[in-house]
């Protein structure tokens, strides 16, 4: 017997094909779950959005790179004056932020940036774990000698200073880095957010060791640095998503 045909209403979408109902489901489940795998990031579709997005990023991570090289510079040499180890930590922890945003500047300079994600991730979490691995050497070595600093007014100022930029410029990466799908960029922006906390901790030992004479405070400022570096360095490294 002859089966009929059904009529076409013009209800199915052109271009799909036998498998496309398993690629919903599994676009479904992606969004069920609320992120994409790591390491993978959903970029803005939008060619002109996504120019636009990108070069904001840039500018930002130019912004980074030109406040962090002043800031290492007088961090470690207030801090090898005072031989302060925090404060010398600190300083390289602003080197690093100056590589951070070199590496979104390298990724940026591709022509599908995206392409470089991960590389970039991978490249923001050794830089991480570098850090923490230098500040905890010398912290425990500081605490061990029993060794205490001076009192580093040029520190004290640093820290506030940082206190009060740093925290607006990580708000900006971050956002620019949601708004593009960029996890990177994203990361970037934690990076900086990260050196406002340490910006933070420095400043109260750097204050108890110069108001109470509690030189171990310095030491111990650094190793919450390390801790918290190695945090975000694993962070980097999964590419997890910045849900702040």
């Amino acid at each position: 017997m002859t089966q009929s045909r059904r009529p076409d209403l013009g209800l199915t979408p052109v271009g799909r094909g036998p498998h496309d109902h398993d690629q919903d489901y599994d676009h479904d489940q992606d969004h069920d779950h609320g992120h994409a795998a790591p390491g993978h990031s959903h970029w803005v579709s939008d060619p002109a959005e996504r120019r636009r997005l990108g070069r904001r990023a840039q500018l930002l991570a130019g912004a980074s790179v030109v406040y962090n090289v002043v800031e290492a510079a007088v961090a470690v040499a207030a801090g090898l004056a005072a031989g302060s180890v925090a404060l010398v930590g600190f300083g390289l922890d602003s080197t690093i932020e100056v590589s951070s945003a070199l590496v979104i500047l390298w990724q940026f300079r591709h022509a599908v940036p995206e392409s470089r994600e991960r590389t970039a991730l991978r490249a923001l979490a050794v830089s991480f774990f570098a850090l923490a691995a230098y500040v905890s050497y010398e912290a425990v070595g500081a605490l061990v000698g029993a060794e205490h600093p001076a009192a580093s007014p040029v520190g004290i100022g640093l820290a506030i200073a940082s206190i009060l930029i740093m925290p607006w410029l990580s708000r900006a990466q971050r956002r620019t880095g949601q708004a593009l799908g960029s996890r990177a960029v994203e990361a970037d922006g934690k990076q900086t957010r990260l050196c406002a906390y340490l910006s933070g901790v420095l400043l109260v030992g750097l204050l108890l060791n110069a108001m109470l004479g509690w030189g171990w405070a310095d030491p111990l400022a650094a190793l919450v640095i390390a801790a918290v570096a190695v945090r975000e360095g694993v962070e980097a490294w999964r590419g997890d998503h910045c849900d702040c």
